[in-house]
């Protein structure tokens, strides 16, 4: 069975220290014309969810740079997302729960 490598990039933290970030999605906007990234470094919060970020990013690989999203707008956005995200991976789990 071959093992598929997952999308991930390195980024340097506040620290100045490399790690390594997985790349859980990327969309782009038609509303706000940009392009967004949704990753993790998969370290937990406080109280032991997996922390998850959100960027822009250039799509067409000109930049490397990932820029903060500043606008409320644009977290709305992104937050809906996630919601319909998380709403369709419970639908799976329940499907494939009620299979069992």
């Amino acid at each position: 069975m071959e093992e598929t490598k997952k999308n991930t990039f390195q980024v340097i933290n506040d620290e100045g220290k490399e790690v390594t970030c997985e790349v859980l999605f990327t969309f782009d906007s038609d509303e706000t014309k940009k392009s967004y990234i949704a990753y993790t470094d998969n370290t937990l919060d406080e109280i032991g969810n997996i922390k998850v970020y959100a960027s822009i990013y250039d799509k067409t690989g000109e930049s490397k740079e990932l820029l903060p999203i500043e606008s409320e707008k644009e977290w709305q956005i992104i937050e809906n997302i996630f919601s319909k995200l998380q709403d369709k991976v419970s639908e799976t789990e329940e499907g494939e729960n009620s299979q069992e």
